[in-house]
């Protein structure tokens, strides 16, 4: 292969693990949050509220709902306006952070509803709050399933990031488009795929091998 090729397949790749890496982590930034208040205002929950968890579980499944490439292309304004533009590196963070969060929400809310009854009953038993309950017996039960949730999670922004290429993103995506598609270079569409896959198989089998750790422990 070119060495001028080989040179941007592994800028690619740095800049598909940076959109990924901070991606995921706004994402979580704010899709933890939603998905405990999601799980805390269930029927039956510490915080039972029916109108907050309408309010929120209805913004979450509309999130979701929008194929990602439709919310690129809608959120080009807000891109924008966040980081001043709307190609690159950067911008592509923006879009796939803001369709993480709804995965993400419904993911914590999922592993949430994991934790056995049991241990937030002898909680409540025991005097605990409910604040107390959450961060010492509830998000720690849960964190095996949290695990395998956010290497998912990871998985599906890597995925993301590829479609990011279409509206001038950058990363493997991107190169994938440019000369594998437009410049018929396929050797170079299959090098970027293959790579894609890998680091997709890698973050997976990383969280599944965390998961079994920590439930082990």
């Amino acid at each position: 292969m070119d060495p001028y090729i080989k040179k941007i397949i592994i800028s690619g790749i740095a800049e598909t693990l940076q959109m990924t890496f901070f991606a995921s982590v706004f994402s979580y930034a704010v899709g933890l949050p939603l998905g405990v208040i999601l799980y805390i205002t269930e029927k039956g929950h510490l915080f039972e509220n029916k109108i907050v968890n309408g309010i929120v579980g209805t913004v979450v499944n509309i999130c979701r709902s929008l194929p990602f490439l439709i919310l690129l292309v809608l959120l080009i304004p807000f891109t924008r306006f966040v980081v001043g533009s709307s190609i690159g590196t950067k911008a592509s963070i923006v879009p796939l952070t803001i369709g993480a969060i709804p995965i993400v929400a419904r993911m914590v809310e999922s592993s949430l509803n994991e934790v056995s009854p049991g241990i937030i009953e002898a909680a409540k038993s025991m005097g605990a709050s409910p604040l107390f309950i959450i961060i010492h017996f509830i998000l720690p039960e849960a964190v095996p399933s949290l695990l395998l949730g956010g290497a998912i999670n990871i998985a599906t922004v890597l995925g993301y990031s590829a479609m990011a290429g279409v509206i001038g993103g950058g990363g493997l995506g991107a190169i994938a488009l440019q000369y594998g598609y437009y410049r018929y270079e396929k050797k170079v569409l299959w090098v970027t795929v293959a790579l894609l896959v890998i680091m997709v198989m890698v973050v997976q089998e990383a969280g599944v091998r965390l998961s079994k750790r920590t439930r082990k422990n």
